[in-house]
């Protein structure tokens, strides 16, 4: 996990099901699994983005010496 820097406590209410299945899902505790959730939501953005910028970036790699290099 990133590092948190600087931190603020909230309080949330949430379906009791959808936070069982949630830690169950993670394994972890509370805050971890929701700290989890977050950060999922915050990444998508970035997902998204770099989704909507396949295939206009152009790269000049050559398969042969990628293959050549990696021995």
């Amino acid at each position: 996990m990133a590092s948190m820097g600087a931190t603020k406590k909230v309080t949330i209410e949430v379906p009791a099901d959808l936070l069982r299945r949630a830690r169950r899902s993670t394994g972890e505790g509370i805050t971890a699994t929701v700290r989890r959730g977050l950060e999922l939501v915050a990444a998508r953005s970035a997902y998204e983005e770099l989704r909507r910028m396949r295939g206009a970036v152009r790269l000049s790699i050559d398969v042969q010496d990628l293959r050549r290099d990696r021995r």
